[in-house]
């Protein structure tokens, strides 16, 4: 009943083929439906003084726009607007300039600029808001609402409209929430956010986001469900907030908290909590799925119940998989040191829901360097079907079509396996660091890599290389697809690309 309502709730979005959150739909199944989707084009010379793309030096780009310096935030796109997140090293309007996150929202078929949502940082630098990384999570789309987590840990609901159809609901300070503290209040326009409501998790929940505050929300029948980044210190050994929750429910309309998990991810981090939660069926029973900075993938169920000991609302835990094999975790009777090779690692790319399986991928902060991952297969009760090792550490979520599955690692590898099975098909090198995800769109694999490549090939069990994408930066987020158009967002660009 709920996913029917899920479906209804986003129906024109999906018939419209938008991609309206971070993997598109709840499973966060990294697959999009589009045709003619071009495998070469030219990205275009930029200008050194304006930093714009020239079209006429480009090939199958539709449109091109300048985003910040550093660009993590994968794109969404929803009823003709374009959302991704960056930090304010191009600034939109000249008195707002400094070090801030960004959320611009383009028009979806000219690339015009609509408005911004403008976060001061927290001044607390690499600790909880690292300095110019700006908003890395996505917009979540239903209807004539958006939901975001900042930079600041906060989860915003605005009007999709932004100020263009006025100041709605009861929140009417924007100007005061976009000015750093001290400073002079931004004069709100008709191009800045239209903030409905705003949760403040490091205030009401007391977490600790760690570096940044990464995860993508979903909202699910008039619930957000969201990790809070809460992590270790600066130190890298202690848990400030050890007891704070580390996925919560909000109510999507109101903003208020209405359940969270107490499953003790927050006593167990490894580094933060970032992976966003998928939903989906097992055994026809609605779940949320989520990869816990502690290494381990959980089930709960969506609505949260009462819990008579603690005596307020919880995610109750259905079952729970520890993703990192014993020999990561102890050597003997001793603990591996976290942020070795042979060490174990937590969850960061997202653990997704496919055909009554659940898929998570072990990985690390980048910071991190390599070390051993493992991809697991687990059936709807969380018991293994497969697992395998001959795989790194990753931070990509992986694409599962027509019974096989596209799983990148940090090193720079992409593997294609049989997604029942686990049988290995083929291995595609890069020779890059990989941040992003894989796109599986119009019978392609899209595969974006640090070096500022997008690699493009066949689907199937035998390996094709159809092309590759070259940019001008690098690129950290993820290739979406919405409408016959591929979007792909580098450090400082967002291209829409389809053939003419």
């Amino acid at each position: 009943m709920k996913t029917a309502l899920l479906l209804i709730a986003l129906s024109p979005a999906l018939l419209a083929e938008d991609w309206p959150m971070w993997g598109k739909d709840p499973s966060r199944n990294m697959v999009g439906n589009a045709k003619n989707l071009p495998a070469e084009i030219t990205a275009g010379e930029i200008d050194s003084e304006t930093e714009q793309v020239d079209l006429k030096t480009a090939k199958n780009i539709l449109w091109a726009a300048k985003l910040g310096s550093q660009t993590y935030g994968n794109t969404t796109v929803a009823d003709g607007r374009v959302y991704v997140g960056t930090n304010n090293e191009s600034p939109r309007a000249k008195k707002q300039e400094g070090d801030r996150g960004v959320l611009m929202v383009f028009d979806e078929k000219t690339g015009d600029f609509l408005w911004q949502l403008i976060i001061p940082k927290l001044g607390a630098g690499k600790v909880s808001d690292w300095e110019y990384v700006g908003l890395c999570s996505s917009a979540c789309i239903v209807g004539d609402k958006a939901w975001v987590i900042t930079n600041r840990g906060e989860i915003l609901c605005l009007d999709t409209a932004g100020q263009a159809n006025g100041n709605d609901g009861p929140f009417k300070d924007e100007g005061k929430y976009m000015t750093p503290k001290g400073g002079e209040p931004v004069e709100v326009t008709k191009q800045h956010a239209d903030i409905l409501w705003i949760y403040d998790m490091r205030e009401k929940l007391g977490v600790f986001p760690h570096n940044v505050s990464s995860c993508s929300p979903m909202v699910v029948d008039g619930i957000l469900y969201t990790a809070t980044s809460n992590g270790v210190d600066w130190s890298h050994k202690n848990i400030p907030a050890p007891l704070a929750p580390s996925l919560v429910a909000i109510d999507a309309n109101k903003g208020t908290l209405i359940g969270e998990e107490i499953s003790g991810v927050s006593e167990r981090v490894l580094h933060a909590s970032w992976s966003s939660p998928a939903y989906g069926k097992l055994d026809e029973k609605d779940r949320i799925i989520w990869g816990g900075g502690d290494g381990f993938a959980y089930t709960f169920e969506p609505k949260p119940v009462m819990d008579k000991d603690e005596g307020f609302e919880i995610l109750k835990e259905a079952w729970r998989y520890d993703a990192n094999p014993a020999e990561y975790r102890n050597k003997g009777d001793q603990p591996i040191k976290y942020a070795t090779y042979k060490g174990p690692s937590e969850i960061i790319g997202t653990t997704i829901v496919s055909d009554n399986h659940v898929y998570t991928i072990i990985g690390q902060d980048p910071e991190h360097g390599d070390g051993l991952g493992m991809l697991s297969c687990l059936d709807s009760k969380g018991k293994i079907v497969w697992t395998y090792k001959d795989i790194g550490r990753s931070i990509s979520t992986p694409s599962i079509h027509d019974g096989l599955i596209y799983m990148a690692e940090y090193d720079g590898d992409l593997h294609c396996l049989d997604a029942k099975t686990g049988k290995h098909h083929w291995k595609h090198e890069t020779f890059s660091r990989i941040w992003g995800s894989t796109l599986v769109a119009d019978g392609k694999v899209f595969l974006p890599t640090e070096d500022g490549e997008v690699h493009v090939l066949a689907t199937g069990t035998t390996k094709k290389e159809l092309g590759i994408y070259e940019f001008d930066a690098p690129i950290y987020s993820s290739p979406v697809v919405a409408n016959d158009v591929l979007y792909i967002a580098t450090m400082t660009h967002l291209y829409a690309i389809g053939k003419k």
